[in-house]
């Protein structure tokens, strides 16, 4: 990695409000937390006065039924970026490219950068048409942040396949793919999936995630993990979280019917993309039926409700992003947007999950 790089790049922003007082639709964290989790992470005290077993087989083993793998194929990480990371860090080398979805996580173009790459941007709409060729990465992320565009399977084997034609490696970032009952490509020969358990489980503080890979590149990236690079806690935490089978269910199908009803009401006021994850892309619009997306994010801000400017993006310059959380809290942000009726559906049958 080169100092002077390092140095000249910013990082990137993240959604989430710092003010705890705006209902927070800036971030796509899950509003609830499996059962028993609390209680998952008090027990781990005891352990963690030990150093943590290597590798964590129980970790391993939970997250190889979480996404339908080998065990031996998943290597533990303090979080999904950290999983980003350390694959394009062992697949970019100075000089080389690597194709990258726009407008998506900025973080993909910065870690190229920081080892020397050069990102190829790509409409994310259309990736899975694009050459890998030439390029030593090619990234996906399925879903995709912000515009919420999911990719079928079969899309994604074929273009996996063309990947290890090109000797490209593809990197699929899922941290929103367990939103949506779809398969992951995980144990893929030539892909590296990273998962986050930061979205799904809402606990973004635990930093706990994964990455899948095999053959040649798994061996490396298992070979240049840190020992002990995940907490007990969070191996403890994240293992009980991936085991929570009808906690899951039961989210996807709240995030399914919740975005439905959000998009079909937003839609009277702006333009929605279609999404399969728990959020909304808002096209807020110019001139006599729009706002800037400065007025928007301030407007909803002094609603008591906090979205996410998605100008920060690549490619959009009036847009806003949109969490889907609990129907009474999705009433709240329907109202400081200004669509629907404004009455919150009651919290006490609404917001279980």
């Amino acid at each position: 990695m080169n100092l002077d790089t390092a140095l000249d790049l910013e990082r990137e922003p993240h959604g989430s409000s710092d003010d705890p007082d705006p209902l927070d639709f800036s971030a796509n964290i899950n509003p609830e937390v499996p059962p028993g989790v609390e209680e998952a992470y008090r027990e781990a005290f005891a352990a963690a006065r030990s150093y943590p077993v290597e590798p964590p087989e129980s970790f391993r083993e939970a997250a190889a039924e979480y996404v339908d793998c080998d065990p031996d194929a998943v290597v533990p990480t303090p979080g999904g970026l950290a999983a980003i990371r350390a694959a394009i860090a062992l697949a970019v080398d100075p000089g080389d490219t690597a194709l990258i979805p726009a407008p998506s996580f900025g973080e993909y173009a910065r870690e190229v950068r920081l080892q020397g790459g050069e990102p190829a941007f790509v409409a994310a709409d259309a990736v899975l048409d694009a050459d890998p060729a030439d390029h030593a990465l090619a990234v996906v992320c399925a879903p995709n942040n912000p515009t919420g565009t999911d990719y079928e399977r079969a899309e994604l084997e074929g273009f996996a396949a063309r990947c290890r034609a090109a000797d490209t490696l593809l990197l699929v970032d899922e941290a929103f793919r367990g939103f949506t009952d779809r398969p992951s490509l995980a144990g893929e020969e030539g892909v590296v999936v990273a998962r986050s358990l930061t979205k799904l489980f809402g606990l973004p503080g635990i930093r706990a995630g994964f990455a899948v890979a095999t053959g040649k590149f798994g061996a490396a990236l298992e070979r240049a993990r840190r020992p002990w690079n995940v907490s007990v806690p969070a191996l403890a935490t994240g293992a009980h979280c991936m085991r929570q089978g009808g906690f899951i269910r039961r989210t996807r199908e709240r995030i399914r019917s919740e975005r439905s009803r959000m998009a079909a009401t937003l839609a009277e006021r702006y333009d929605v993309a279609p999404s399969e994850a728990p959020f909304l892309l808002l096209d807020v619009g110019e001139g006599e039926r729009g706002r800037s997306v400065e007025q928007a994010v301030a407007d909803a801000r002094d609603r008591g409700v906090a979205i996410r400017d998605a100008t920060t993006f690549r490619g959009l310059d009036s847009h806003v992003r949109v969490a889907v959380r609990r129907p009474a809290e999705n009433d709240r942000l329907l109202a400081a947007l200004g669509v629907g009726d404004g009455t919150a559906t009651d919290p006490s049958e609404a917001d279980d999950v």
